[in-house]
């Protein structure tokens, strides 16, 4: 009955695109509420994924999942939280089939310690087990490997919301006492807990039939034109990460590697999912997990998957991503850029584009290629190449700018994945993939992009690296007039 219903939904969505088809559409905002059911489920929607060598512990990589979109800082006295009833995972594929072959799963549990009072906190917090800390969450990670699970930590604490000065005076202190070492000497560092929502994207301007505010002079409304605003700027998301020793995720368990070789890439990709009840004859009850969001590379099911099949591609695994390779290699994106830009150069190819699906479906060869090309929704990243700089240092334009260690060889916090992919789509890599993605020089297409080049706020130059949340007390979502 579940499926017959899902089905249903699939269906009325499909006929919903068709019925859109005659209005240029885009969106560009990374799995924030990028499909119709998981929109109704924001704990179980996986908003962003990055994966990169850790620049202050290079024998290392770390791999940040973030879910629930749009977090209201000021969302109290029940703050946004993980869901118990959610198997949160970060899936690792070191062969290319694109089937995980290790997954780090993470489960979650709610304690409230004074159920008597709608307080989260009943007084100043000055540390994770302070008695006035009222609800509190804690987690188990398990490492799932070769059919194999094994309990890695239990009973870790979740940074708490960040609710205001009086509350958390020192807030820093209270998310750095959440980051944990786990498994023993495995020298694995995980953190759990709300933080500033690291994407930046001009929502408002792109959702506004997919424009470009720095291009608004190319529309004929009389609007002005200017840098872009970010649209997530001052929310929050809540974050799970982990990093962990390089030799102990790559295929061969080697920690070194030749840049062109297969064995350093992995392929990420981050999942949730909700527990099904099935009914058998005689009364027994049958339960098993079912995958209601999943995330590799950013932007996919936003730009590349129609609406018709949203909700469809969430439920799949990568390894059947095969099925959805037209749709990379015909973009509506650059249908859309030659129609809405008409003084950029409109010979952007809108079909045959396997220079989308090498670099976002397949791995180039030499780079983030690994031993089988599955076509597979992964963030690949080759764990060869040294980090270029600092967190939040590196140049946000990535590989096509020369710097090899950001995206899309992997995703660094900085990387600014909405230029970047806009600037593919609208000029092409083509043969210059086997250059390392050389920098795309079709002008004035390779000048394209929203306006927003960073995160409103920095980064952490450590682990978990993800800036510490807005607070609800004075979040700059609501600030009084001067």
């Amino acid at each position: 009955m579940a499926r017959k219903r899902i089905i249903t939904l699939i269906a009325l969505c499909g006929m919903l695109a068709a019925a859109l088809a005659v209005i240029p559409r885009a969106g560009l905002a990374s799995s924030h509420r990028e499909a119709p059911l998981i929109s109704l489920d924001p704990a179980a929607d996986s908003t962003d994924l990055y994966a990169f060598v850790s620049p202050d512990r290079p024998d290392t990589i770390t791999l940040v999942a973030n879910y629930i979109p749009l977090e209201e800082p000021n969302g109290g006295p029940y703050f946004g939280n993980f869901d118990p009833s959610v198997l949160y995972e970060i899936k690792v594929d070191n062969t290319g089939d694109g089937e995980e072959d290790i997954s780090y799963q993470f489960r979650f549990r709610n304690v409230i310690v004074n159920p008597n009072t709608f307080l989260y906190n009943t007084g100043p917090v000055a540390a994770l087990n302070d008695k006035n800390l009222n609800f509190r969450q804690y987690y188990s990670v398990t490492e799932v490997k070769g059919g194999k699970s094994t309990l890695l930590a239990d009973n870790l604490q979740v940074a708490p919301a960040n609710v205001g000065p009086r509350s958390m005076p020192n807030y820093g202190k209270l998310a750095a006492d959440a980051v944990r070492p786990i498994a023993g000497d495995r020298a694995i560092l995980v953190f759990a807990g709300p933080r500033d929502d690291p994407f930046f994207v001009d929502l408002g301007s792109i959702f506004d039939l997919g424009a470009l505010r720095p291009l608004n002079s190319l529309h004929l409304l009389p609007l002005d034109t200017a840098k872009g605003i970010d649209g997530v700027s001052g929310y929050n998301t809540h974050t799970i990460a982990i990093q962990i020793p390089i030799d102990q995720i790559t295929r061969d368990r080697k920690p070194k590697h030749d840049v062109s070789d297969p064995n350093a890439v992995i392929g990420v990709y981050t999942s949730a999912s909700r527990q099904s009840t099935q009914v058998l004859r005689g009364g027994k009850a049958k339960t098993s997990w079912v995958q209601v969001s999943r995330l590799g590379e950013p932007l996919i099911n936003e730009v590349i998957i129609p609406i018709g099949q949203k909700d469809f591609w969430n439920a799949t695994d990568p390894a059947d991503d095969k099925q959805f390779l037209k749709m990379y290699e015909k973009p509506e994106l650059a249908a859309l850029i030659n129609l809405l830009y008409p003084p950029l150069k409109n010979n952007i190819p809108t079909d045959g584009r396997g220079d989308l699906s090498l670099i976002l479906l397949k791995g180039v060869p030499g780079v983030t290629a690994m031993a089988q090309t599955t076509p597979a929704d992964l963030l690949r990243v080759n764990t060869a190449i040294p980090p270029s700089a600092a967190v939040g240092q590196g140049n946000r334009l990535g590989v096509p700018a020369g710097d090899l260690a950001g995206y899309p060889n992997g995703r660094r916090l900085e990387d600014d994945i909405v230029d970047v992919d806009l600037r593919a789509v609208a000029c092409g890599y083509g043969d210059v993939l086997q250059k390392l993605f050389s920098l795309c020089n079709l002008s004035p297409n390779n000048t394209i992009g929203d306006g927003v080049d960073k995160n409103e706020v920095p980064f952490l130059e450590h682990f978990p690296y993800v800036a510490p949340p807005h607070s609800g007390y004075d979040s700059p979502l609501h600030q009084t007039a001067k």
